[in-house]
């Protein structure tokens, strides 16, 4: 076995040379990084308990140069992990040590905004933020806005399918954009979709989206801009109980009302978020709400009697309006800085991402809340409640032997429990390497079969972000094996494999 490595190793070498050198035929020396101090930054997404320096970084300005990598790669048999800014919650941008990490972080122009036809035009590498920053000079905005638009970047957005706090109302990235301008693995450029509403054909511009890195390389967002309402006021309700919160939420809907946004948070999350921003939210209270309308002038002022009279029979034990724009900016201020927050809590936290039917929330509540005494591990809760996507965050101490893969198998439980109850393993994150186990439970053989033709028609040779997402068959048999064998699934599961 030494032997072999020993045979191996000049040989990894000599191909990283010579794909360096022929990387220097395409690229300036500044956008290529070879050096491992200038590799570490690439080295994982924002699950950071994985991580691995990839074999080189590329960082390309033009279309152009996105072909000419793509092509190099296609011809070498290099795979090829494209990054954003490396925001994402899953492993999906997870690079590989005999692979290119393509990042898209130089494509940040915004190319047009036509307001005349309520759409604007970016590259990838554009932050979230700075289309509806861009926007505001024309009365407009981009709706879907992830808890990191701050940071993270429009590529990225379209490849995980991110939501965020108003998705309730205005739809996920799939639903906000028109066309998609995409390198395919051997450097065609395609057009998918069009500045309409509709397009002939398959409806690739959604199978694009979510498609995590493996179908293409994004080089160009066409996206939808919304007329910002007259007025958004939110109401926030303290509960005494989790599961009035949640029982809440499904009332809320079932009245007709649909909030611009929904949120909820427990009392590790608000304790947390108060410390961390000074919103203004009740400390002792067990759970939030924070509910937004928005609309017309007389819309809203409808709304926010009705919200507050449901979320007061509800059993809420405060209901309070933001009195002005500045408040309903720091209501929302301290739901989006929830994860960094309980970050200042505790050495390390585990984000999941799970997505269920509103009317198992308070089931889904209770069982979170039991499971985090049988694997002794706190758990902070952030729910997108009105659409049923959950974000328990597992806290934890990698530095204790252990409670990493107790962590997981914490997070794992969840994951099964989503689809337990009719729901699904990811509503915004992605899959990744974080969840693609839970592929295995969520989907049968004959369905994952499926998903591995649909990559081959576009990366026949399986050079786009392999390992990412959908797992092999094989995979399945030993998850389904392995757990069985544990009691962790009945018998019956190994069907699926």
């Amino acid at each position: 076995m030494s032997h072999q490595h020993k045979n191996k190793a000049p040989q990894i070498n000599e191909a990283r040379s010579g794909l360096v050198r022929a990387l220097r035929g395409i690229l300036p020396p500044e956008s290529l990084l070879v050096d491992a101090e200038d590799l570490r930054p690439f080295e994982c997404d924002g699950l950071s308990v994985y991580r691995q320096l990839p074999m080189v970084v590329a960082l390309p300005e033009t279309i152009e140069q996105v072909q000419s990598i793509m092509r190099l790669c296609h011809d070498w048999q290099v795979p090829v992990v494209a990054r954003g800014a490396g925001t994402g919650l899953s492993g999906g941008a997870l690079p590989l040590d005999n692979g290119v990490l393509l990042s898209l972080a130089k494509f940040r122009n915004i190319l047009n905004i036509d307001a005349d036809n309520a759409i604007a035009t970016v590259q990838p590498g554009v932050r979230n933020l700075a289309i509806s920053e861009a926007a505001a000079a024309f009365g407009m905005y981009y709706a879907p806005d992830p808890s990191s638009q701050i940071a993270c970047t429009i590529g990225g957005n379209v490849a995980e399918n991110s939501g965020g706090v108003h998705c309730l109302k205005y739809g996920l990235t799939v639903h906000n954009i028109l066309m998609l301008k995409v390198v395919t693995a051997e450097g065609e450029l395609l057009t998918i979709g069009a500045e309409t509403l509709d397009s002939p054909g398959y409806d690739l511009l959604a199978l694009m989206t979510g498609s995590e890195g493996m179908l293409g390389v994004i080089v160009e967002v066409t996206v939808k801009l919304l007329a910002r309402p007259e007025r958004a006021q939110v109401v926030l309700a303290a509960f005494d109980d989790v599961v009035k919160a949640g029982e809440a939420v499904g009332s809320i809907i079932s009245a007709g009302i649909i909030p611009a946004g929904l949120e909820m948070m427990d009392r590790l999350a608000i304790q947390a978020a108060e410390d961390f921003v000074h919103a203004g939210y009740p400390r002792d209270a067990e759970a939030i709400l924070l509910c937004e309308l928005d609309g017309t002038h007389a819309e809203v002022s409808e709304y926010i009697m009705a919200v507050r009279s449901i979320l007061s029979e509800c059993g809420a034990t405060e209901v309070r309006t933001a009195a002005d724009e500045a408040e309903r900016q720091l209501f929302w201020k301290g739901r989006k800085s929830a994860f960094p927050a309980v970050g200042r809590i505790c050495p390390d936290y585990y984000c999941m991402d799970g997505t269920i039917p509103r009317r198992q929330l308070p089931h889904v509540l209770r069982r979170i809340s039991e499971m985090s005494a049988e694997y002794g591990l706190a758990v902070a809760n952030v729910f997108h409640a009105g659409d049923g996507n959950l974000h328990p965050l597992i806290l934890f101490d990698a530095n204790k032997a252990g409670e990493l893969e107790r962590t997981e198998e914490f997070g794992s439980s969840i994951l099964q429990l989503c689809v337990e109850v009719g729901g699904t393993i990811t509503g915004e994150h992605g899959v990744g390497i974080e969840k693609i186990d839970q592929m295995c439970v969520q989907f049968r053989s004959a369905e994952l079969a499926q998903f591995h033709a649909v990559k081959a028609a576009f990366d026949p040779t399986g050079l786009l972000n392999p390992g990412k997402a959908v797992p092999t068959l094989h995979r399945c048999a030993e998850f389904g094996a392995m757990h069985v064998h544990h009691g962790q699934l009945p018998h019956p599961e190994l069907e699926r494999f």
